[in-house]
């Protein structure tokens, strides 16, 4: 059986190509569950792979692409059956073994997760990997003691697919929520999701003091470097940031002081290689905090064949929201 796929391969002078191209259901990898793939997304990590701006991919040929929602189609292990509703973020898919921008994926039963009632394949990638990252945020800093009474909320990098789910989820949950952004013409939509300020991402994103002004109580981080240290000196008295993301850089050329002086909080996020039981409670918040049509609003939804050409403009910022591949649409 042939199936429709996004395949990386590696040219003779290094550059990453990327193809629609009919494969082979024998030509997937090893692993005891086979999904038939009804939606993936695109995400920063697979616009990075996909244009080879990173090295993202571990080996070639790969099929891009970090989720995936759809329904088992074939599984050796007794967990699941076919037709049983199953998702999938991170583990390593996309990366280093064959993704979600397919029709067809074969994956270990370990990295499954099953799709919570309240949500269908097609709602699942319009939250994707961002969203499920967003709710791990929102849960470090619930976890860490935040409530809406301690004060205002920063999310930067407010505009891409975790900063819009981050809004939505902190604004539903009583914050009030600040938005960091590049993109002034977008600062409706942000406040339509749930924002009350519009933050000029430059006044963070510059070499800053170690120590500023206190100015929120906690902060969801999806951009790393200086805005990250200016966050993490700008926040209050016993405030935390969930970092999650690198949009501006892998570097923190950040102080001591805020932590020694402030004792604030700087909690590490990661969605690839949490726990089941984290995936499960994250999902099943998502399931019940996020309104569909909220989704909807911030998702746009592309074929299979597009994902390449969309992949660039996401890196170069020229995306709102989440992008939600159908690929079994051209």
């Amino acid at each position: 059986m042939t199936f429709n796929a996004l395949l990386l391969t590696k040219a003779e002078d290094g550059s990453t190509q990327a193809a629609t191209t009919a494969l082979d259901e024998a030509q997937l990898p090893e692993g005891e569950v086979r999904v038939a793939v009804a939606y993936s997304t695109l995400n920063y990590k697979d616009g990075l792979a996909i244009t080879g701006k990173s090295p993202v991919v571990r080996k070639f040929p790969l099929v891009p692409g970090i989720d995936f929602a759809g329904t088992v189609a074939e599984s050796s292990d007794p967990r699941y059956k076919p037709g049983d509703p199953v998702l999938l973020n991170g583990w390593g898919v996309g990366e280093s073994h064959w993704g979600g921008l397919a029709q067809q994926a074969r994956v270990k039963a370990d990295w499954l997760v099953p799709i919570p009632a309240g949500l269908d394949a097609c709602q699942c990638m319009a939250i994707g990997t961002a969203g499920y990252t967003s709710m791990l945020c929102v849960m470090a800093l619930q976890g860490n003691g935040l409530k809406p009474s301690d004060g205002p909320v920063l999310v930067t990098g407010a505009n891409g697919g975790v900063g819009t789910i981050a809004i939505a989820l902190l604004a539903r949950l009583g914050f009030e929520v600040h938005a960091s952004t590049g993109r002034a013409a977008e600062a409706e939509h942000l406040k339509q999701l749930g924002a009350t300020e519009i933050v000029d991402r430059a006044t963070l994103s510059a070499p800053g003091k170690p120590l500023q002004k206190e100015r929120w109580a906690a902060a969801v981080d999806s951009v790393g470097s200086h805005t990250l240290a200016n966050v993490c000196a700008s926040l209050r008295y016993g405030g935390t940031v969930a970092a999650c993301g690198l949009a501006q850089g892998l570097d923190l050329p950040a102080s001591v002081a805020p932590f020694i002086l402030r004792g604030i909080t700087l909690a590490g996020i990661d969605s690839v290689m949490a726990p089941f039981a984290k995936r499960v409670e994250a999902w099943g918040r998502l399931a019940k905090e996020l309104p569909p049509d909220l989704l909807e609003g911030n998702t746009e939804t592309i074929g299979l064949s597009a994902a390449a050409a969309t992949a660039s403009k996401l890196l170069a910022g020229q995306v709102r929201g989440r992008v939600r591949v159908d690929v079994n649409a051209a």
